[in-house]
């Protein structure tokens, strides 16, 4: 067990951090080789052994380290304090960029729209006619935050937010954009060397808190077909989640999810690793680039993108 720890922390230093976080490469690859770090991992259930998790709760208790031995310090010296963020938190990363790769979606849909996120977080995504963006190579658009994001040829690029005219999400365990320790956790979710990223988040916090979403929470199975009934009939209904159902570790249980989407008649888009839908990446002819999300729509492979919204290579016709 204890191998497998190291070896999901050296795979996320190389696959995940590297190239996007030098701090996070260099620690993940510093557990992956401590005993003591290990064993306490090993300790925790199998769930709240996530590199990221881990990692955000020991700068949450002991601040951003400035090197490995200051990690271990901290680590050491505050390893109680750290076991209970990991046991009370989640990795809940609400970034509002990927609304960058989602837009080129929603605003090829028939308008107005009704936006249903599952794992909602703290509901900043559910917020994408909010927001600006930059698209390299096209004229900005949009209110600040502005969120720059390279765009392949071939993406049809939008210039202008869609008519949004309800909004709704469900997460197990909501983030009140008003309660200042959820989103101090929310900060921390952060990756260090990436101050552009936590001064966009500031930003979309500071516009979710003059109109929060309203958040739901409840079990996605569940949950998803009372809350989907309330959105207008007049509306598409989008129902949409990024990053959310890797933590499901049933295949049959995302199989079951995918059915119920698709029973809606809502659009579904989806914006995961290629491997939580093996059945929508096995359509492709070749595999993505390294670490990429695969986003499609209704169970149809439509972009590669950068999990954090930085740039969307589409493959659809």
């Amino acid at each position: 067990m204890t191998g497998d720890i190291g070896r999901r922390f050296r795979r996320f230093a190389e696959m995940e951090a590297r190239g996007h976080s030098p701090l996070y490469e260099m620690l993940a690859h510093g557990v992956a080789a401590d005993p003591d770090m290990i064993g306490f991992l090993a300790d925790l259930p199998e769930a709240k052994q996530q590199p990221n998790l881990f990692l955000a709760a020991c700068r949450f208790v002991s601040g951003t380290p400035v090197d490995w031995h200051a990690f271990r310090d901290g680590f050491l010296a505050r390893s109680n304090a750290i076991r209970a963020e990991i046991l009370k938190r989640r990795t809940q990363t609400n970034e509002p960029a990927r609304c960058a790769v989602l837009l080129p979606v929603l605003a090829r849909l028939p308008r107005p729209l009704a936006l249903l996120e599952v794992g909602a977080s703290g509901g900043l995504c559910l917020l994408p006619d909010h927001y600006g963006y930059a698209y390299d190579g096209h004229e900005p658009f949009g209110s600040e935050p502005r969120f720059p994001c390279r765009a392949s040829t071939a993406t049809p690029v939008p210039t202008a937010c869609p008519n949004v005219v309800w909004r709704a999400g469900l997460d197990l365990n909501p983030l009140d954009v008003h309660d200042d320790d959820d989103m101090a956790w929310l900060e921390t979710l952060v990756w260090p060397d990436q101050p552009d990223r936590h001064t966009r988040l500031r930003a979309a916090i500071a516009i979710a808190r003059t109109d929060p979403p309203r958040i739901t929470a409840g079990d996605l199975l569940t949950a998803l077909p009372t809350l989907a009934a309330e959105a207008p009939r007049d509306a598409t209904l989008v129902i949409f989640h990024t990053a959310v159902l890797a933590y499901i570790a049933d295949p049959d249980a995302r199989a079951a999810f995918a059915r119920t989407v698709r029973e809606l008649g809502s659009v579904w888009i989806s914006n995961e690793a290629p491997n939580v839908f093996p059945d929508i990446a096995a359509k492709l002819a070749a595999p993505g680039p390294k670490g990429a999300f695969l986003l499609a729509v209704n169970g149809e492979p439509t972009a590669w993108t950068e999990p954090h919204g930085a740039w969307i290579e589409w493959i659809a016709a």
